[in-house]
């Protein structure tokens, strides 16, 4: 199981957060986002990779944020096409395709990003490209098609972990590779609870589920 706390924005409390060790820490690239990183990301160790989220944006400017910042994968949040995908791969980085879900889905828009992603991160749809605080309808994912291993995101907080625990024991839970969370663990935006972040890794390590 991965963690994936993404929107990371104060300098301190990134350092924090790192001390909980999440495999996976996300920056937000996105000029209209309340969580928009524009700082320099301190050192971090060496197990957690940093991502970098990107809506609609150009290779160029990807390309320009993977290098300033040493990212390790990139989370696309538009509708980036397979053909920027592949682009991206070819960096030697993470490509991490995001679609938004409410109560239902065409898992077919997936086919052409099969070879050219990593992973999917399914997340809610809503006002905002992401972190919009309410989650989807995870039963949609019954009818997942792919063999490729997904994030699954949108809202979840501690109030889910109930929720959470069913969901893995579900067979469409067999390819979630990890969980992305945001702001249901924030006192503002950005800015991140560690207490809570500790205690929903803990609640998942006490029920057998290795980070």
């Amino acid at each position: 199981m991965k963690l994936k706390i993404c929107g990371m924005k104060n300098e301190n409390n990134i350092l924090d957060v790192a001390d909980l060790n999440p495999n996976y820490m996300g920056f937000i690239f996105y000029e209209k986002s309340s969580r928009y990183f524009n700082g320099v990301i301190p050192e971090l160790p060496e197990g957690i990779k940093k991502i970098g989220v990107f809506v609609n944006a150009t290779f160029d400017y990807i390309k320009g944020k993977v290098d300033k910042h040493d990212l390790q994968g990139v989370q696309l949040h538009g509708q980036e096409s397979p053909e920027l995908c592949q682009q991206l791969k070819d960096l030697d980085i993470t490509v991490i395709k995001v679609f938004s879900i409410k109560n239902q889905f065409d898992f077919s828009v997936l086919e052409p990003y099969e070879e050219v992603c990593d992973h999917y991160l399914f997340d809610t749809k809503g006002k905002e490209p992401g972190g919009n605080g309410y989650t989807f309808n995870w039963n949609v994912l019954k009818n997942y098609p792919s063999s490729k291993p997904y994030f699954l995101s949108g809202g979840i907080g501690l109030k889910e972990m109930d929720a959470i625990l069913l969901f893995l024991k579900r067979p469409e839970s067999y390819l979630c590779f990890g969980f992305d969370v945001n702001s249901k663990f924030e006192t503002a935006a950005g800015l991140k609870d560690t207490t809570k972040l500790n205690d929903f890794k803990q609640k998942l390590i006490a029920h057998n589920y290795e980070f």
